[in-house]
């Protein structure tokens, strides 16, 4: 039999059956086929199955064992190249890349563990799927014959999820370039305030658009800030241009008042700065009911600055412990509680400041954001700008 991969062999049916009674009478591997999550399949020296957990049997659509014992792993799940050679399942050209087929047949020649992922187009259940999978191949000796551990997670969901994330921001960034285009040709015919605002917050979407990009692609651990020099009054401005036209500014005013009125210029990255600005200025909008005011000032103390967010109410003590935890939210709903994690991610780990605060009955709740005005690591003059790498994800602790 003709074979462009692995090994034609195949294993006679009524060696099959014998290697299932050895297998089956295994008290270890009872226990393991019973107690491991995922899928499991156990091959043997010619990668047909010999046993089978019930989670595998059930992704298949099959009820009786017995129908998948001496098949291959592509053939029980009708991989659509495994009968494309009369060897079956691990022969055929394509084959020769197939993440679960390297993996059974490295780890069978080599002796050792082999993970890869692997990418199959079945028919399962008489319907067409495309199926991932993250592939374990674990080669072991029962009563001197050669088998091996097949462990398969069902990853399908995370890569169609990858795959439409990447389909995402590749249509968003093209309408964002548009958008950023248009808002600045509006400015240069109208030099009116609210085309400026219009232009800020398009550059700020497409800023945000690149950092969510990049966050996404490993684990929100490599993203590399655009340290320049920028002043107190610039994002001070953005931001009040900014919130003139917001809609939790409805009924409720944002103080920029208490704001120093010397202009201090600093290095940080302008997108992440707006971005703890921003959050903190949003959690207390949304904690202030109609009628009052948000203070938002900063001051300087020897060679630090220091913006502070005030509202009136009060943040109750069994929620301060944990306002700075990821998902944490007293909304109950999925995907809050990101505003006050991000601002500490950002304002801490990336750009190197410190972001805490206080809350009281009394006087309220404010949030403090302390950065260096000079340093950063950085010696660039006010006209160069460099990025760096961040080392890897740290959560930072809760402060009060």
């Amino acid at each position: 039999m003709q074979t462009h991969f692995a090994p034609p062999y195949r294993t006679s049916p009524n060696e099959i059956n014998r290697k299932v009674d050895l297998v089956s009478n295994n008290p270890v591997i009872s226990k393991m086929l019973e107690s491991v999550g995922g899928l499991l399949l156990i091959l043997d020296e010619n990668r047909q199955i010999v046993a089978t957990n019930d989670a595998f049997l059930q992704t298949i659509g099959v009820k009786d064992p017995t129908e998948v014992f001496g098949l291959r792993p592509g053939e029980a799940v009708n991989c659509m190249h495994a009968k494309k050679e009369q060897a079956g399942c691990g022969t055929s050209k394509h084959c020769s890349t197939c993440g679960a087929a390297i993996a059974i047949a490295s780890a069978l020649e080599h002796d050792t563990p082999v993970e890869k992922t692997c990418s199959i187009s079945a028919e399962i259940n008489g319907n067409n799927a495309d199926l991932f999978f993250s592939i374990k191949s674990y080669p072991i000796q029962l009563a001197n014959k050669q088998f091996v551990l097949l462990f398969l997670q069902d990853i399908t969901a995370n890569q169609q999820r990858k795959a439409l994330e990447r389909t995402f921001f590749h249509d968003v960034s093209n309408m964002l370039q548009m958008l950023v285009g248009a808002s600045e040709l509006l400015v240069s015919q109208e030099k009116s305030p609210l085309a400026t605002t219009i232009y800020q917050a398009a550059l700020r979407l497409q800023d945000e658009i690149t950092i969510q990009r990049c966050l996404s692609r490993k684990h929100s651990s490599t993203y590399q800030p655009i340290w320049k020099t920028i002043s107190t009054s610039e994002i001070l401005e953005e931001l009040q241009g900014f919130f003139k036209v917001h809609p939790l500014t409805d009924r409720k005013d944002v103080d920029f008042s208490g704001c120093h009125p010397d202009t201090i210029f600093f290095i940080t990255d302008h997108s992440l700065l707006w971005r703890v600005l921003h959050n903190m200025l949003i959690n207390a909008l949304e904690a202030t009911p109609s009628g009052e005011t948000v203070k938002i000032w900063f001051e300087q103390k020897e060679s630090f600055l220091t913006f502070k967010v005030w509202n009136t109410g009060e943040i109750k003590e069994k929620v301060a412990n944990r306002i700075f935890e990821r998902n944490f939210s007293t909304k109950g709903n999925d995907g809050r509680g990101l505003g006050t994690y991000s601002m500490k991610y950002f304002g801490e780990n990336v750009l190197k400041g410190k972001v805490f605060f206080t809350s009281t009955a009394g006087e309220g709740t404010t949030f403090y954001y302390t950065i260096p005005i000079s340093g950063n690591g950085n010696s660039q003059s006010d006209e160069q700008t460099t990025r760096q790498p961040v080392i890897d994800n740290i959560h930072p602790s809760n402060n009060k």
